[in-house]
Parts: C-alpha cells; structure tokens; sequence
C-alpha cells in the first residue's frame, strides 16, 4: 500500500487534462485487446461474444465519459468567496472551497457485468477521474480476464495509481487497511453488509458504497393491462435478459385482477429456453432462491419446468403478498401478484424495502398521483411505460436507492455524477496565491469553472 500512498498525493495533484488522456488511453488499450479479453470474459462467465462485445464498448465509452468530466473540471465545483470588510453581518475573510479526491478507493468487482462492474468498470474509472488511486479486489468468477485487465490498466496507469488483489480474506485485508480511503461494492445483500460493517467498525470508519438487491418491483394499472399482448412480451424479455442475471431484473409485477396478463406472460416463459448462468454458485443460489419463494403462503406455481435454470413464474394475490416476496431472487423468477383495486397497491408499496428503480405500466389521464409518489419514494429510478434492465451511462442517470438497494442512497454508481462519492470538500482561509491548490489561485492554472461570491 505505500506505492498507492504516494500515488494518491501525485494522482490527486494532476491536472484534470492530464488525468483525462490517462482514461482515454485506458479506453484505447482496452480496445486494442477487444477480441482476446472477449475471448477470455466468454470462456469464464458464459455470457457469448455478442452480450460481451458490447459490455465492453460500454466500458470504453464510460472510460471516454469520465475522461470528459475531468477535462471539464466541475466536479472540482470551484468556489471563491474574497474577501469582503462590508460583508453582513461581519467581514467575511477569503474563502476558497473546492472538492478533492478521498485518497485511495477499494473497489470490489461483480460476477455479472466483467467488464462493465469489475476491474475497468464505472466505479474505477469515477475513481480515477476523482483523482483517486484504485485498488480492485477482483471477483473469483472470471479470474483470468481480471488479471489480463489489471495488468492492461497498470501498463498505462503506472504502479501506485492501480493495483489488484485476488480472495476474499485479501479483500477483507485491504478494506481494513488504513491507506484506504473510501470502498465501493456490487453484489448480495448477504455480503454486501458483511463488507459495510467492516468499514464502519474501522479505528477510522470509511464511506462504503454497496449495491445489495433489488426486485424492481413494476405496476400495471387496470388500463394499461388491455395492452397485455405488449407488456407480457416485454416483461418477459426484461426478465430473461442475460438469464435474469441483472440488478435491474423486473422480479414483481402488479397486476389488476381479471385479466389474461399471467396466462400472456407464462405462455412467453415457455418459449424461453435455460441459459447458462455465470457460476455454479449463482445456479444453485437461482435454484434455492426460486424453490423458498414457490414455498411462500398463497404462491402457486405457473410456469416450472424440470430444467433447474429455465425462467419460472409465480402467482399469488395481493392479500398474500409479504416483504418476504420482496427479497430478491438472481436469476429468471417472475412473481405476479393480482389486486381488486389500484389504490390497495399504495399501501403496499410504500410498505417496501428499497429498490433500485419501480416502473408504472399506465395510461395518460388515469388517477395514479398517490401510488406515483411511493414509487418514487422506493427507488432512485422511476419509469414510466419502459423496462429497467437497461441503464444509461448519462449525466441524468441514478443507480442507486433506498436500503437495501444501497447502502448510500444519495450516490449513484453509474453515470457521470458517480465521480461525487468520490470526492471531499475543503476550504483554504486567508491563503497567499502561491501556496493554495491549483483549481483555487486567481491565475486558475488548470482552466476549470470558478464560482465568485
């Protein structure tokens, strides 16, 4: 770890262009490598070629976006206060405020993304962009593509500024050390919490960053449920996507009773055949998880076939629905659940625990203002007739929610504003010109946005 702390001071202190081609020139060696990391991401995670060709273009373009936030130097949020003698209702000194990088980040890789969420992913590249040293404690799932990465990224980056390790006692090792400063995390809930704990009972507790679990609850109203032909299809391609192996898999539907929606939903899962899953772990998980979820009060079994991984489907009516039904389940289970009346579903609703996005299935004009404003209160992403297994690498973006989606809801994991966990602020009183950060000086040597008071 001394390497990275003498790397975090070098890094923190280089200019925002500087730091950017440094991430463009990740994006390119990444390229350069396409057809052999592809070839080893298929052999370890099953994924095929065309899923992971384009992971891996959107980590290069993530890569390219946050080489975008440095350069522009925002993120920094520059502000100069001078000082002022008629200040009310004192004199106010010179104050000069700008956020600055934490200091080394940890970053635990995830099993399902093994490009996009391991060791070239979204929360290393905010890191770096941050202007903080990254050390990635690699997912045992695809072991080889990890160190083929790694060793892509330390080419360009240098020692000190990226670094990676492999077990779990070792990533256990590194959240403890006190170099350390900030960690970020995808995966269970089980784990993730196991990991937050440690962080918090630290001599010196650090921010942790975890993305646990989510059933992205989704809500049909009674209108938008005579368009079942289109929302059955589209259920059960959000469902089956990359074998349900998705944060954002559509878990729970709501749906209004009366209708031919399950029977339209069951017919597609027939159709879809079992697709191989990341790990035998995750499989046997899939397979526990589905048979406690079929053995819930009032659930009856719609769609299971005798293949263990084939996507299944649960139905039960809102009087059996519990939090319980709630907890997620990785892999290609779908729950429906029927209700008499769209407002029961509000009470229901808000009664649950945190989710990463909820979707509203409606028509314009239809009395969905209260039920609305839970959806919105339960995750940090609300979609209005769409489907949440897709996340955009945007400005706008919001990947995170309340507990226990995440462990930080006021952060997002991907998108541009995933640079500000990364972040702290700090302002200098009353300092000479000379001795004051960069982005601070009036003579503004890096060229970023400056706010005057």
């Amino acid at each position: 770890m001394n390497e990275t702390v003498q790397a975090a001071r070098r890094w923190a202190a280089t200019a925002p262009a500087d730091r950017a081609s440094k991430l463009d020139a990740v994006a390119d060696a990444l390229e350069a490598e396409r057809a052999e990391l592809v070839r080893l991401a298929d052999a370890e995670t099953h994924l095929g070629e065309p899923r992971l060709n384009g992971e891996l273009t959107r980590t290069t373009f993530q890569l390219r976006s946050f080489a975008e936030v440095a350069r522009a130097g925002e993120f920094l949020d520059v502000r100069i206060d001078r000082a002022d003698a008629q200040w009310p209702p004192a004199p106010r000194p010179d104050l000069r405020r700008y956020r600055t990088a934490v200091g080394p980040v940890l970053v635990f890789a995830a099993s399902n993304f093994p490009f996009a969420f391991s060791v070239a992913g979204g929360d290393t590249a905010s890191a770096l962009a941050a202007g903080c040293p990254v050390v990635v404690k690699a997912h045992p799932g695809h072991p080889e593509l990890s160190r083929r990465v790694a060793g892509i990224l330390r080419g360009v980056l240098g020692e000190g500024v990226f670094g990676l390790v492999e077990g779990e006692q070792e990533g256990v090792e590194a959240l403890r050390a006190p170099e350390i400063r900030a960690a970020a995390f995808t995966g269970s809930v089980r784990g993730g919490l196991a990991l937050a704990r440690i962080a918090a009972e630290r001599p010196e507790p650090i921010p942790f960053y975890g993305e646990l679990g989510s059933v992205n609850p989704v809500v049909v109203t009674p209108g938008a449920a005579r368009r079942s032909a289109e929302i059955a299809e589209g259920y059960v391609g959000s469902l089956t996507l990359g074998a349900g192996q998705f944060c954002t898999n559509p878990g729970l539907l709501f749906a209004p009773e009366g209708t031919d929606l399950v029977e339209r939903i069951a017919e597609g899962l027939r159709g879809v055949t079992a697709a191989p899953m990341l790990n035998e772990r995750i499989a046997a998980g899939f397979v526990d998880g589905a048979t406690r979820s079929a053995a819930l009060p009032g659930a009856r079994k719609v769609v299971w076939p005798e293949e263990p991984l084939a996507p299944r489907l649960l139905a039960m009516d809102l009087d059996s629905f519990s939090r319980d039904v709630a907890e997620e389940c990785f892999g290609p289970l779908g729950i429906v659940v029927t209700y008499r009346r769209l407002a029961d579903l509000t009470a229901v609703v808000a009664a649950m625990p945190g989710q990463l996005t909820t979707s509203l299935h409606a028509d314009v004009g239809e009395a969905v203002g209260d039920l609305a404003v839970v959806l919105a209160d339960r995750s940090g992403r609300v979609l209005w007739n769409e489907w949440p297994t897709g996340v955009a690498v945007t400005a706008a973006m919001q990947h995170g929610g309340p507990f226990p989606a995440t462990t930080a809801p006021a952060t997002t994991s991907v998108g541009t504003a995933a640079v500000e966990r990364f972040l702290r602020p700090v302002a200098y009183q009353g300092w000479p010109e000379e001795l004051l950060p960069e982005p601070l000086r009036d003579a503004n040597p890096w060229r970023v946005p400056q706010r005057f008071g």
